[in-house]
């Protein structure tokens, strides 16, 4: 395989040994971002004078014994939403442009600390709030299994880059799996880390330090492996909790692939699920079986999946609609007003959510524990839960109107593209660990993954099971055309 499609683990492993300089990897992606990235426009951001600096002194450091960290020399992009000193920081917002960041954010610093080279930064949609990604002050990135289509959002150009071979490691964010979903249009990894183990600091609009509810930060990558060496560097207390407080992740509760219990669900009436994605989630099932794997495609935590999903709307529209401007806040509580209760659309849950009281918002808080508490009962008798990451394969772009409006087409019907939140949610609401893993490509040549649920905290558990998925039915694949 092309040196820049290696993992990141044996991209270090090979700079730690002498196989290849810091210098030289670095000059590699970068000469694969001037060959790819103007097609893509995965990239929007660079720091090269400081990354190559930085990749001679690594150089100069391994040739004197020194090590700096796990990361040592790994040339790396990550989410535009990140702080980096000297870079914008925009999160797509036109009056944000000339925003440039004098902090690094937590996860940054703990990646600089522990070698990394981070030479530029990928592209995300206005105010992360897409499943597409574009903007107005850096335009669309496109997939590179085929440009026509999205690469997911709103680590949009982190999956891109990352299929692309343009970086060796990166660092997005998901609330509405902003993570999983470019992960899964793109055959890349990714994980939702458990609600709080990684610190969010520095990736927020200007000013605000307070963690936002279900909202996290966290790796995509192109190896399970990669995964698990990130989040290593990334998870841990922030600087306030840390006097008092350390984490320690458990260990994967199995090592064989033929002790996993696996919960399968692959359909549910709040989401259908486009046959060609059905047929290539059961074929890896299928597989999972042959592989010796223990099935069960009837077991459901003992919840109510359709008021699981309007309750994850509720809590995710109440963080994302604060972040508009006040006129669109008096505009939804004008609409609020004239709903009729049994009004169950997309719309009329959105300006409830928007307008909340916080005597609202509470109830409902106190009803996602309860959830928690049912999911924690399910997991005493399973590993893991796999189920779709979205309805379908990628999409074709499309602009047009408001995300809330758009369809996208699911065995031949149009559907809302919003009613894909519901796989979303499944696990974001209830603060759980989510992986999505490459599992092949549909029959339009488009790659797909699983999503990979695990208990709380069991973070390790759903990397070492796509680790598993991996070795038995294979993983990454480059797309054609970018070997």
């Amino acid at each position: 395989m092309n040196l820049a499609f290696q993992s990141a683990v044996q991209l270090v492993r090979k700079l730690r040994n002498g196989q290849i300089g810091c210098r030289a990897l670095l000059e590699h992606y970068l000469d694969r971002v001037d060959r790819h990235n103007p097609a893509l426009n995965a990239i929007i951001a660079f720091d090269l004078e400081g990354a190559r600096q930085r990749a001679d002194e690594a150089d100069q450091a391994l040739a004197r014994g020194e090590l700096w960290g796990p990361l040592h020399g790994l040339p790396m992009t990550v989410k535009e939403s990140y702080d980096v000193i000297g870079m914008p920081t925009t999160w797509g917002k036109p009056d944000l442009a000339n925003n440039i960041a004098a902090k690094n954010a937590v996860v940054v610093d703990r990646l600089i600390d522990a070698g990394a080279i981070i030479f530029g930064k990928t592209n995300v949609p206005l105010l992360l709030g897409d499943w597409q990604t574009f903007n107005d002050i850096y335009g669309t990135t496109n997939n590179p299994w085929d440009v026509t289509r999205v690469p997911g959002g709103s680590s949009g150009g982190s999956a891109a880059a990352l299929a692309a071979g343009l970086t060796g490691l990166e660092a997005g964010s998901d609330i509405g799996a902003s993570i999983r979903n470019p992960a899964h249009f793109c055959g890349v990894y990714g994980l939702k880390p458990t609600y709080g183990i990684v610190p969010p600091r520095g990736q927020a609009l200007p000013g605000i330090l307070t963690a936002s509810d279900l909202s996290v930060v966290g790796p995509l990558a192109r190896s399970a492996d990669d995964l698990r060496l990130a989040l290593s560097v990334m998870a841990g207390p922030d600087l306030l909790d840390a006097p008092g407080w350390s984490l320690r992740l458990p260990k994967p509760r199995q090592k064989r692939l033929a002790d996993y219990r696996v919960a399968v669900m692959l359909e549910d009436p709040n989401c259908d699920v486009d046959s060609d994605l059905a047929d290539r989630l059961q074929t890896t099932i299928d597989g999972l079986a042959k592989a010796g794997a223990q099935i069960d495609d009837k077991a459901r935590p003992a919840i109510d999946m359709t008021r699981s999903h309007e309750l994850y709307i509720q809590l995710l529209r109440a963080v994302t609609t604060a972040r508009l401007p006040i006129e669109a806040f008096n505009e939804a509580k004008a609409q609020a007003a004239t709903l009729p209760p049994d009004d169950k659309s997309y719309a009329a849950e959105v300006a409830r959510a928007s307008t909340q009281y916080f005597r609202d918002w509470m109830p409902a808080n106190e009803e996602r524990t309860h959830l928690r508490w049912r999911w924690a009962e399910f997991f005493e008798d399973f590993d893991v839960l796999l189920c779709p990451a979205a309805a379908r394969d990628a999409f074709p772009h499309n602009h047009k109107g408001i995300r809330g409006d758009r369809t996208i087409e699911v065995n031949g019907k149009e559907m809302l593209e919003v009613n894909e939140l519901f796989w979303a949610g499944l696990s974001s609401v209830v603060y759980l660990p989510s992986t999505v893993a490459p599992i092949g490509l549909t029959a339009s040549r488009l790659p797909v993954g699983i999503q990979i649920i695990g208990p709380h905290l069991g973070d390790l558990g759903t990397i070492h099971f796509a680790k598993l998925m991996a070795k038995a039915l294979g993983g990454f694949a480059p797309p054609p055309g970018y070997e």
